[in-house]
């Protein structure tokens, strides 16, 4: 077959293809706040959440981003440092206290993700976010630190227009089951079992 007579047949399968796509397309006319989750064993949950803020951002909406079980003590994120250049269209609030291995304090990382998510509900009740990210909430539902029944009636009661984020391996059937959009991160290589240390601009 000549190169003409391929990319005959090329044109004449991506215009099929298009016409396809426009008709699947034009079906879908839904435009609402989306509850989102990114679980998985693999990297880049807290990653892609971030990459959305900045989309909501770049279209003048206002986030608000609550991490759950990263503290401010150990984590000073490049993240919340490029994110808090935006003003007042970022919210971002660090309100653990390190990973539960680290404070070996279960009554105490209970209180900690408690008072994480009054924040959060007082957030979603008030409306005036485009995006609330709810960092590793995940892990604090897994761990039995928050009702996995009272996040879900606080995301199903959420504005008709505010997209909400949960990020963190383990994510509940209940939450999985309520979400409009889930992304399982799978891991196939990772520097750290080669022995390679978390890096600036990677992990933090």
């Amino acid at each position: 077959m000549s190169d003409d007579d391929l990319n005959r047949r090329h044109a004449e399968k991506m215009k099929k293809h298009k016409a396809a796509r426009d008709r699947l397309m034009a079906e879908k006319t839904v435009e609402k706040g989306l509850v989102i989750v990114h679980t998985g064993p693999g990297k880049g949950k807290t990653t892609a959440a971030m990459g959305m803020a900045l989309r909501i951002i770049g279209h003048g909406g206002r986030v608000g981003i609550i991490q759950f079980i990263k503290g401010s003590g150990n984590w000073d994120t490049a993240e919340r440092r490029a994110l808090e250049c935006f003003g007042d269209q970022v919210d971002f609030r660090i309100m653990g206290e390190g990973f539960t291995w680290e404070t070996q304090d279960r009554e105490r990382d209970i209180a900690t993700c408690a008072a994480a998510w009054e924040t959060a509900k007082g957030w979603i009740a008030a409306g005036a976010h485009s995006m609330i990210i709810l960092d590793e909430i995940n892990i604090a539902l897994r761990m039995g630190y928050l009702d996995v029944a009272d996040v879900v009636a606080a995301l199903a009661a959420k504005p008709q227009d505010m997209h909400i984020v949960a990020t963190g391996r383990n994510a509940p059937e209940a939450l999985i089951a309520a979400a409009d959009l889930v992304t399982e991160m799978g891991m196939v290589k990772h520097p750290f079992r080669a022995g390679v240390k978390a890096q600036a601009g990677i992990e933090f």
